[in-house]
């Protein structure tokens, strides 16, 4: 009897990380469902795979806002739907405000903190409670170093990311008893639109490629032994 591929949910798959990550998990025969907020950008994602390995069954892409939470189920329920497990939740997708602390606006605050907190929360509980029951797997959160060495202008983004880790340490214990797994990879700078849009000049030669982010992804699912549970790695250009 074939086994049945394993499953793998990632957010912010449009571009960037989200999109190298996801790109690598179907090229190693996982099954994948990711979201975006961009129709044609996701659609021009999901094109780009298939013409690296044509499983159309196997990939769906779905638009959803994570600037308003609440449709974090919706798209955990799609994304069940389709790929009827949750082996691997990849929680990606970020919002990074550049400002002096005294300039944030309500508006950037409350932006962040529905992206970068409640929609990883609300999407993380709800692929949680099916890995319990379907008996285990294995959540990667993309951190950042911002998370303990935040540079003027990035306090609000820090405190996410560090928020973020502080959640793997905690869901990383709750988890044992469910043989679910919970690591954070705190990349440096990576060469996405994102960096470009804030700091379009940032060296090139001190730059990780997202494709080095995805690969330390994969090394947490695949490699529990040497990527354990409740850790934080670092992803720099230095980084092996």
């Amino acid at each position: 009897m074939n086994e049945q591929p394993l499953t793998t949910i990632v957010t912010g798959g449009s571009s960037g990380i989200g999109l190298a990550t996801a790109t690598l998990f179907f090229q190693r025969g996982y099954r994948v469902a990711f979201c975006g907020r961009n129709a044609v950008r996701l659609e021009a994602a999901k094109q780009q795979m298939l013409a690296i390995d044509n499983r159309p069954d196997d990939l769906a892409s779905f638009v959803a806002d994570l600037e308003a939470p609440e449709t974090m189920q919706a798209f955990a329920d799609s994304a069940l739907e389709f790929l009827g497990s949750a082996n691997v939740l990849v929680n990606n997708a970020a919002v990074a405000p550049m400002e002096q602390f005294e300039s944030i606006a309500a508006e950037q605050f409350e932006s962040l903190v529905n992206v970068n907190v409640k929609s990883v929360f609300y999407l993380t509980q709800a692929i949680w409670r099916r890995m319990i029951k379907s008996g285990g797997g294995t959540i990667v959160n993309i951190s950042s170093l911002s998370a303990v060495d935040p540079f003027p202008g990035f306090s609000l983004y820090g405190s996410s990311k560090a928020w973020l880790d502080l959640m793997t340490l905690a869901l990383a214990a709750e988890g044992q008893a469910h043989s679910l797994r919970v690591c954070s990879i705190r990349p440096g700078a990576v060469e996405t639109p994102l960096l470009r849009g804030l700091f379009p000049d940032f060296p090139a030669d001190q730059c990780v490629l997202p494709q080095q982010v995805a690969k330390m992804v994969l090394g947490c699912v695949e490699q529990p032994e040497k990527y354990p549970s409740g850790q934080f790695f670092p992803v720099t250009n230095q980084s092996e």
